[in-house]
């Protein structure tokens, strides 16, 4: 089962599912989280399987990063997650804020981008 754990008071790792089955549980620790400090950042290099509940949620926490004027960071997006982005046809400029504000910390693992 997915889990969102603050390590540090600007930094949240998502781990596990990103799915249907736990984007409550998880929008609610991401939305504590975004009354922290800034810059943001979430490490998605935990997420194991993601769906389109899971994508609405990132976007969500896109836009309202971007309504508070915060700096967001999706830091190191696990395979599952560039694959699903690639799937909707997303790419760093789709899934950062208008206002250019937001950003996507590249996976350090290169086998990842193949997915």
């Amino acid at each position: 089962m997915g889990a969102a754990k603050k390590k540090t008071s600007n930094k949240l790792v998502v781990e596990g599912e990103l799915t249907i089955y736990t984007a409550a549980e998880t929008k609610e620790k991401i939305a504590t989280f975004l009354r922290g400090e800034q810059p943001l950042e979430i490490d998605l290099s935990q997420v194991g399987e993601i769906d389109t509940a899971g994508l609405q949620l990132l976007l969500l926490v896109r836009r309202e990063a971007a309504a508070q004027q915060k700096v967001l960071i999706f830091a190191e997006p696990s395979a599952a997650v560039q694959s699903c982005w690639q799937l909707c046809n997303f790419d760093t400029a789709s899934i950062t804020a208008p206002q250019g504000n937001n950003m996507i910390a590249p996976q350090s693992n290169d086998d990842a981008t193949s997915a």
